[in-house]
């Protein structure tokens, strides 16, 4: 009986863990895994006005990406599906593209540390770019 139950106990943990696809790493880690090495256009689009600005000067993604790169994403217990987002952001290199919210990449929903939403407003309100 004892064995029936360490085993139901085990599988049940393992079925609770499998839920949550990610795993905690920074942000520069996700964009590596992606085989992104050179960023070399940065594109943020505001989730409630649908405006994007576009960052192809690359010391201004060199600044952008060295705010964010080292921002620390960990998983979310409630994986529920959500609707809507602050911000998207997509890292090009070249043809190659890793696209991100601000609380979720590959459909797994994160916390942020430190909060990765007030770095991206900041910047994003502060690009004298033209929208697109």
């Amino acid at each position: 009986m004892k064995k029936i139950l360490f085993l139901t106990l085990l599988v049940s943990l393992f079925f609770i863990t499998a839920c949550t696809n990610g795993k905690t790493q920074s942000l520069e880690g996700f964009y590596k895994d992606a085989k992104i090495e050179n960023v070399d256009k940065v594109i943020i689009q505001d989730g409630s006005t649908g405006a994007s600005k576009k960052i192809t000067k690359q010391e201004q993604i060199d600044e952008f990406l060295s705010l964010i790169k080292d921002i620390e994403f960990t998983p979310q217990n409630n994986q529920e599906k959500r609707s809507g987002w602050r911000y998207g952001i997509a890292l090009f290199d070249g043809k190659k593209d890793f696209k991100f919210t601000l609380n979720e990449i590959y459909n797994t929903y994160y916390d942020s540390n430190p909060d990765i939403h007030p770095i991206v407003d900041n910047y994003y309100k502060k690009l004298e770019i033209a929208e697109e």
